[in-house]
């Protein structure tokens, strides 16, 4: 390696913040094009990752074991220092109501403006006119596996990448895993697939809170506890924190906290809101911080932005962030993370998209799709009936240039309609399984 490009290497090593090539030339007084050339390398080997694009493209250098250091700033391992104290020699601490009344919907930030321009570079997919979802659905099945493995294995959860993807995509279970494991991940994926196909009609409310809850917390959680707030008193494992017990305040507080985050504007700012309060108040009996990952992706899937993926973080630094919320309601540590991983996800899902042929008229007529496909099925339409009631609909409802291919895309999602495919479809088991009897292939 050339001096000039170990030097290169050396100051992207001390960089805490992600870093332009003009910015990097400035500095070392060496020409964009060779620190282009050498920094197009690394990337490529995996050691220095890349955000944004074209010009306005940021590099920043990665070493696995190194990864504390990169993601936390100076202020923040300042903050967690105070982490270091044996339990018994930090407070007791309670909820504090006056921290959530202090923060200002759209004045008050816990993201800087530099930041937030630097997410949104980063993170912008689709065109503003895009229908909402339409990125979510693009990297579907990447979204699925990266979000239900990194929230999952931040909660202990040990099964490995590969295993999380034959899991949900094929249905297999290894063998020597805990059922709870299963569960926990099969659960992702509900939630998941509910935040997707219903972005263009989701809101910031309790109920859709309460529901990615329910979804999330089936089966892991007494049946009167899944998306109901709590009626007893929680504890924190390793924190000082002692959350508040009455159920009647936690429904209230609950509420507040959605309908603040709904009122934000920015996307980014509503995800970090919500990711820190709903973790913060632990309204539930359990499944709290896996509500609150989820809940932070529903306005980054609505403004078909890149999902916040909670890549590359281990699980003690997301922990000990989470830890300096409850006891110091200290936010810097887990804007650090955010940032870090969300920029690493940018870059990971700008390769993944590169790969995935995407049909925009599918997603586009998406939602007139299965509409026509679950009456066809609910009135038993086959052959001739089905054809003209599919022809009928489409025709008040699709532009004539488009009609061809949704046509097509509508008899064949019939043809290959099974038990997987009816979820969301408003349509039962028994009902399909009628269908199927009565119908021939088209």
């Amino acid at each position: 390696m050339t001096e000039n490009k170990q030097v290169l290497l050396n100051l992207l090593k001390t960089q805490i913040d992600p870093i332009g090539i003009k910015e990097l030339s400035q500095l070392l007084n060496l020409p964009e094009r060779s620190i282009r050339r050498w920094i197009q390398e690394w990337v490529s080997d995996g050691i220095v990752i890349k955000s944004g694009h074209t010009k306005k493209s940021r590099y920043i250098f990665w070493k696995k074991e190194d990864n504390k250091f990169l993601y936390f700033s100076s202020s923040s391992q300042t903050v967690l220092k105070k982490l270091s104290l044996p339990l018994y020699e930090r407070s007791p601490v309670s909820y504090n109501e006056d921290w959530f009344e202090s923060y200002v919907a759209n004045e008050t930030s816990y993201f800087s403006l530099g930041i937030c321009i630097k997410l949104a570079e980063a993170g912008l997919r689709s065109a503003s006119n895009e229908p909402a979802g339409t990125y979510a659905h693009e990297i579907y099945n990447r979204l699925l596996i990266d979000l239900s493995y990194n929230s999952s294995r931040l909660e202990g959860n040990t099964y490995s990448l590969l295993e999380t993807e034959r899991l949900l995509l094929q249905g297999d279970a290894p063998e020597g895993k805990l059922d709870e494991e299963k569960v926990m991940l099969l659960n992702h994926k509900e939630a998941i697939r509910y935040l997707v196909n219903n972005a263009g009609r989701l809101n910031v409310s309790l109920d859709t809170v309460l529901t990615i809850h329910y979804l999330l917390a089936d089966t892991l959680v007494d049946w009167k506890y899944a998306g109901k707030v709590r009626d007893h008193g929680v504890r924190i494992g390793g924190s000082a924190y002692i959350p508040l017990e009455n159920q009647g305040y936690l429904q209230k507080q609950l509420k507040r906290i959605v309908e603040k985050a709904a009122s934000i504007i920015n996307p980014y700012e509503q995800s970090l809101f919500l990711l820190i309060h709903i973790s913060y108040l632990q309204a539930f009996s359990a499944v709290n911080k896996r509500t609150a990952r989820l809940c932070a992706n529903i306005s980054l899937i609505q403004k078909n932005l890149v999902p916040c993926s909670f890549n590359d973080i281990e699980r003690g630094d997301y922990m000990s962030a989470m830890i300096a919320i409850y006891e110091f309601q200290e936010v810097a540590p887990i804007i650090d993370l955010y940032v870090y991983s969300y920029l690493r996800t940018c870059h990971a899902y700008d390769s993944t998209v590169k790969d995935v042929k995407f049909d925009s008229l599918r997603v586009l007529y998406r939602r007139q799709r299965r509409e026509i496909e679950r009456e066809v099925i609910t009135r038993q339409l086959v052959g001739d009936s089905l054809l003209a009631y599919v022809d009928n609909s489409l025709m008040n409802s699709i532009p004539p240039a488009d009609l061809n291919k949704v046509r097509e895309d509508t008899i064949e999602d019939l043809n290959r309609m099974d038990s997987i495919s009816i979820a969301g479809l408003g349509v039962t088991l028994e009902e399909l399984l009628i269908w199927i009897n009565k119908r021939t292939i088209l």
